[in-house]
């Protein structure tokens, strides 16, 4: 009997945690970790990069665990998410609005005490962004809601500037930059692998309003977009030769993928995109930041 309450317990507890997004929440973690050390020059804050990251990873969490109640009969219907912990109804909606409130509560609270007014600020604004503005209204209405709704993902390296400058400077925004423009052909190839599950939610997404070839073009012309920004980094001279050959590299690659997109039929190479894009990123930034601390 006792196993069995444990094995129920543990199950629960995942459930929870698979409300957060964790692998989602890592990656925005990881960015504005890296917005930290590269506004911090040479010397780190340990309490900064502490406090910073749990408040950011609170209020993402927070806005994970409203997207997954707004989104209870969308995932019940697509099968990438109908196995989701709200959609199943393992946890209750009620449940998992107490706790998104108490994350993003204790969460703004951290970077107001210990960060300063603008990163808690704008940490909310992003929270409101993500879960309100995109997923309660943007998603439903328009096949450029990645696009528009982008932005609030987009800011978690400026989010780590912030911390530790409490300013919004031109690097911190252009991390963002990097991001809001990788968004939509990141997602656009997940869109397209699960067309007809979108179609079947009724979700406006650009394959299921334009079709899937108009959809390839948006993404190689995104991903060429992307390139061109990835190269301003070492323009700005805010990095170095390391990471403009890393950007090259990594930058060639996702558009050799997005025009084998675009030119062949095979229905794996949206997927197999997508897989690169989430690579790509923590690539291109883990690079950044190797540029600016171990070479330059």
């Amino acid at each position: 009997m006792k196993n069995i309450y444990l094995a129920v317990m543990f199950e629960n507890i995942l459930a929870y945690v698979e409300l957060t997004k964790p692998r989602v929440v890592l990656l925005m973690a990881i960015t504005s970790t890296i917005g930290i050390f590269l506004a911090s020059n040479t010397h780190i804050s340990i309490p900064i990069l502490i406090y910073a990251n749990l408040g950011i990873i609170m209020c993402s969490a927070s806005g994970a665990i409203i997207n997954h109640v707004l989104d209870k009969k969308i995932d019940q219907i697509m099968n990438r998410t109908h196995n989701r912990p709200i959609a199943t109804e393992k946890i209750k909606p009620i449940n998992a609005f107490i706790l998104a409130a108490i994350f993003a509560i204790l969460g703004n609270l951290i970077l107001v005490v210990k960060i300063n007014y603008l990163t808690a600020w704008l940490t909310t604004a992003s929270l409101v962004g993500y879960s309100m503005v995109y997923t309660l209204l943007l998603k439903r209405a328009t096949p450029q809601n990645i696009v528009i709704g982008g932005l609030a993902g987009a800011t978690p390296p400026l989010l780590g500037w912030t911390a530790v400058t409490n300013s919004i400077d031109a690097y911190g925004l252009l991390l963002t930059l990097i991001i809001f423009i990788w968004t939509p052909p990141h997602f656009w190839a997940l869109a397209i692998d699960k067309k007809d599950e979108y179609a079947l939610a009724n979700i406006p997404v650009m394959p299921v309003t334009h079709g899937v070839k108009y959809t390839k073009w948006h993404i190689f012309l995104y991903t060429i977009l992307l390139f061109v920004a990835s190269i301003l980094p070492y323009l700005l001279q805010m990095s170095g030769i390391v990471y403009l050959v890393a950007a090259l590299i990594l930058g060639l690659y996702f558009i050799y993928l997005t025009l084998n997109l675009l030119l062949t039929t095979n229905p794996k190479i949206a997927m197999k995109t997508f897989k690169f894009s989430i690579s790509y990123l923590l690539l291109l930034f883990l690079f950044l930041l190797i540029d600016h601390y171990l070479i330059t």
